[in-house]
């Protein structure tokens, strides 16, 4: 996810005096671990989907090659599958622990759920964290903001025990919103932050840094596979990578520099003319983002050229366009990625086609597009903290 009060009650005056400070601050083992990813909804859509990948999967064999790791353990968590094109998982705070659903993002850094004390309606929507319950609780008196693309949030920086699946984080610290904006409508509770610690808003050491510091991980490397229409499975592993999500072999980009999830881009085409990024450009690969966004010039040259028309926010076209336009092509690092017309455009609730291109809200001194998951449902993906790099393959 790109990112760009009252005074409290006296049961917070029986836990610690320090919370008092915070609303004057805020005043507004070696293993391959999988966790599920559940695929949500937009609201306009009805559930399906609840077919599951572990039959397909048991029959292909596990392949090992170079970031493998034998003897490895792996940890699989059941998974949901609630479509469309956000994707999020369950993680824990507390002792006793409280289960929250995030979002894994590549785009950000930091760990963040609602507090209980946040009473506006983005947060009592959704699960809030209920310090007083926590015995390995403690708060300090750091605040932070962090602003996205699709809303904001401003926070405290608090410790306590945080569990991803079977990876346990003591004493990890995360941030509680005393405030939201933007996040009325969204299904999940918070987002977990998986970019490098200097994006970081908080300040804060992000988990997957600190399992790696701690030696939870044995190779810091994550990766994701994100399902497809009616299927189950999406999962985020952490440790090292199960090649049976993917097909042939994986294609490694370096960043552009260490310090962010951004690789450089060759071209974008289609029926091999290029069409946007023609000197080349940066891409944000971005697992907290849904569509493919770029500067709103390209944008609409692309809507024009697939024959799109703007109707409300988004990019129209004809439902049978999906069996006469070309794929369009993304090469990064010499290797041609194809994005289908089955893939970038959908189908909303009424029946009617919109495109999945959108425009990027901000305007970065260089060209840059944002590869969300639209892109990475087709391509797994594979984040190489060790040698900042980032692997790409075409997904099962």
């Amino acid at each position: 996810m790109l990112r760009t009060q009252t005074s409290l009650s006296t049961l917070i005056q029986e836990r610690s005096m320090k919370w008092l400070v915070l609303l004057g601050l805020v005043a507004f083992s070696e293993c391959i671990v999988k966790i599920p990813l559940r695929r949500v909804k937009t609201m306009r859509k009805t559930l399906s989907g609840k077919h599951m990948l572990n039959n397909f999967l048991k029959e292909h064999a596990y392949r090992l090659s170079q970031i493998s790791f034998r003897g490895s353990n792996l940890t699989i968590h059941p998974l949901r599958n609630i479509k469309d094109v956000v994707y999020m998982g369950s993680i824990t705070i507390g002792t006793p622990p409280q289960e929250f659903q995030v979002i894994f993002d590549t785009g950000s850094s930091d760990l963040w759920v609602p507090s209980d004390i946040c009473a506006i309606p983005p947060c009592s929507r959704h699960g809030r964290f209920r310090h007083l319950q926590s015995s390995t609780f403690r708060i300090t008196n750091k605040t932070f903001s962090v602003a996205y693309e699709s809303g904001s949030m401003k926070g405290v920086v608090a410790h306590d025990t945080v569990r991803i699946g079977d990876l346990v984080s003591t004493d990890q610290p995360f941030g509680l919103s005393m405030a939201e904006y933007g996040f009325e409508a969204v299904t999940f509770d918070g987002i977990l932050g998986l970019n490098y610690p200097n994006v970081s808003f908080s300040g804060a050491i992000p988990i997957f840094d600190k399992l790696k510091n701690e030696g939870a991980i044995s190779e810091p490397v994550f990766a994701f596979y994100l399902s497809t229409d009616g299927q189950e499975g999406s999962v985020v592993m952490f440790g090292g990578v199960d090649h049976r999500y993917y097909k042939g072999e994986l294609n490694w980009v370096p960043l552009v520099k260490a310090g962010d999830w951004i690789v450089h881009m060759d071209s974008i085409s289609m029926r091999r003319k290029v069409i946007a990024c023609s000197g080349g450009c940066e891409a944000v690969v971005d697992t907290g983002v849904s569509m493919i966004k770029g500067p709103g010039i390209l944008v609409d040259n692309i809507q024009k050229l697939i024959g799109a028309r703007p109707w409300g926010s988004k990019h129209y076209v004809s439902c049978s366009a999906v069996n006469t336009l070309p794929p369009i092509i993304f090469t990064i690092n010499g290797v041609n990625y194809q994005v289908p017309a089955r893939a970038y455009i959908l189908k909303d609730s009424r029946g009617y086609c919109y495109t999945i291109f959108e425009k990027i809200t901000v305007s970065p001194s260089t060209e840059t597009w944002i590869l969300g998951n639209i892109f990475l449902r087709l391509y797994f993906s594979v984040f190489d903290r060790a040698n900042d790099r980032i692997g790409l393959a075409r997904a099962v």
